[in-house]
């Protein structure tokens, strides 16, 4: 949180930076548990991006693409688990899907709607989406903590397809270094 405020305040008004650093907030704040500060950070985000051009260069990390405040308004409503989740990650995996994004995109969004059903108590259909993420074999090693919350999310749910999804994660997971 502290970080995301910092670089806010060092960053150029509406420049890339100054954007990205207020969507980071929202996800700290959703992290954090804080609903109503999330909305709040992601209204600003929407406000910001609405403004601003598309990039030359959307897949450069620091160049904040307007297209991506979808995917990361669905994450950030996924992990304040606020129940306006379900829809926008469906509408994001649905855009994604149609647009034939990269597989990478389309994974990460699925883990957000399987942590978006978890919120909607819809453990099965949280582990179906998991399910399809782990098995697409496109979730980047800094995202495999997403899909173990939703795991461990359908485990405490106590859902039939706990014991299928666990085992599909622990055959996808990177082997972590010893």
């Amino acid at each position: 949180m502290e970080l995301s405020q910092h670089a806010r305040q060092v960053a150029p008004q509406g420049s890339s930076a100054f954007v990205q650093a207020t969507a980071q907030e929202g996800r700290a704040w959703a992290r954090l548990g804080d609903r109503a500060q999330t909305r709040r950070t992601l209204d600003r985000v929407e406000r910001l991006a609405d403004h601003r051009p598309m990039p030359k260069h959307p897949e450069h990390h620091y160049e904040y693409d307007p297209a991506k405040a979808h995917s990361y308004a669905a994450t950030t409503l996924a992990w304040a688990g606020d129940p306006a989740a379900e829809t926008v990650a469906r509408e994001v995996v649905a855009e994604l899907e149609h647009e034939g994004a990269r597989p990478r995109r389309v994974a990460s969004a699925k883990l957000d709607l399987g942590l978006a059903l978890l919120a909607a108590d819809k453990p099965d259909e949280a582990a179906a989406a998991a399910s399809e993420a782990i098995g697409s074999g496109r979730i980047v090693p800094s995202n495999w903590w997403r899909a173990s919350e939703v795991v461990a999310g359908v485990q405490r749910a106590g859902a039939i397809e706990a014991r299928d999804l666990r085992e599909e994660y622990e055959a996808y997971r990177p082997i972590e270094p010893t």
